[in-house]
């Protein structure tokens, strides 16, 4: 079961359906998944999870930043942990990296700039954010932009931070997060 967590700062926004629901629609083709918003995560969600998904939210939505305690959980985490664009920013603040303003709204063209079991070459992805992350010592770089880091990976852990919306464009990447889960679980 994956767990996708809804980051927007209302249960059942509109939100929600642009950025919950798309990835909900691709994980439940191929695994059965749980939503829950941030601040109803709790620590059995997480031990009887295979991995978690954090949403991206609306450009103006950044209410997560001021609840970074509701997100401790990553630092204990085994499970592996994909968070797409507000997913990422949070998972770069609880590990000590920074927000730095970049505004990309449309089509860009990322750049794998380090291997990992996601992606790879060059490919046109959808953004939409307000924020980059600059990572700290805990992260790896693994994509960029020309403007952005567009995705980054814990040095230790599988935690996963992409700036770029794969839901919208790049389905195949959420697919392939999903199918390591399951060969790691089988």
């Amino acid at each position: 079961m994956i767990l996708i967590v809804d980051m927007n700062r209302k249960r059942n926004s509109l939100g929600f359906y642009e950025f919950v629901m798309p990835i909900v629609s691709i994980v439940s083709s191929a695994e059965k998944c749980k939503i829950l918003h941030y601040l109803d995560v709790d620590e059995n969600d997480i031990k009887n999870c295979n991995g978690v998904i954090l949403s991206g939210t609306p450009l103006k939505d950044n209410e997560f930043t001021k609840n970074v305690e509701k997100f401790e959980w990553l630092k204990e985490c085994e499970k592996p942990v994909l968070g797409i664009c507000a997913g990422m920013q949070i998972i770069g603040l609880v590990f000590g990296s920074t927000l730095k303003k970049c505004k990309e709204i449309g089509m860009v063209e990322i750049e794998t700039v380090r291997k990992n079991p996601l992606f790879s070459s060059k490919f046109k992805a959808y953004t939409l954010h307000n924020y980059t992350v600059e990572p700290s010592k805990e992260f790896e770089i693994i994509a960029k932009s020309d403007k952005c880091v567009q995705g980054i990976k814990h040095r230790k852990k599988e935690i996963y931070g992409l700036l770029f919306h794969p839901e919208v464009r790049n389905k195949e990447i959420i697919k392939q997060f999903i199918a390591n889960q399951t060969k790691n679980t089988t």
